[in-house]
């Protein structure tokens, strides 16, 4: 890849996180909305409505949270539950084969830890676009910075 773009640069699957937040305010808005119509509910059930939708809320926001941030200092992996910031000599291989369902970074320690802000499920070729992006990131990082490739 002849030009690597400016850092810090974020990866993430934009369209399934719209269609996830999208989807999460509208189904809030939907159970909020019928709770309040239907008379025959008392408070605490129409409140457990609305718990209810903005729990279906919550779980779609946090489904919606994957990306991977790119810096000078390394790769920032945020996934569903947690993130966890990674050193560019850290990071040995960028996978992302046919059928995976999101990148996978081989990493020095001998794991592999999954990246799900890169996931072709969408939008495919967006995310073919990202994992090479990040592969010519790594690369580019690691074999420039000597000092870094001992592990």
């Amino acid at each position: 890849m002849s030009h690597l773009p400016e850092l810090p640069v974020t990866f993430r699957p934009s369209r399934t996180r719209a269609v996830l937040l999208t989807a999460g305010v509208s189904i809030f808005v939907v159970i909020t909305t019928v709770a309040m119509l239907l008379e025959q509910l008392s408070p605490g059930e129409r409140a457990s409505f609305v718990f209810t939708g903005a729990l279906l809320l919550g779980v779609l926001v946090l489904l919606s949270r994957p990306k991977v941030v790119a810096d000078e200092s390394g790769v920032t992996v945020v996934n569903i539950a947690g993130s966890r910031h990674l050193d560019w000599a850290e990071i040995l291989q960028v996978n992302l084969r046919p059928g995976d369902p999101w990148v996978f970074l081989n990493l020095s320690d001998g794991t592999s830890l999954p990246a799900l802000g890169i996931q072709p499920g969408i939008a495919r070729q967006r995310a073919i676009d990202d994992a090479r992006t990040l592969r010519a990131l790594a690369e580019a990082r690691s074999i420039g910075d000597p000092e870094q490739h001992h592990g």
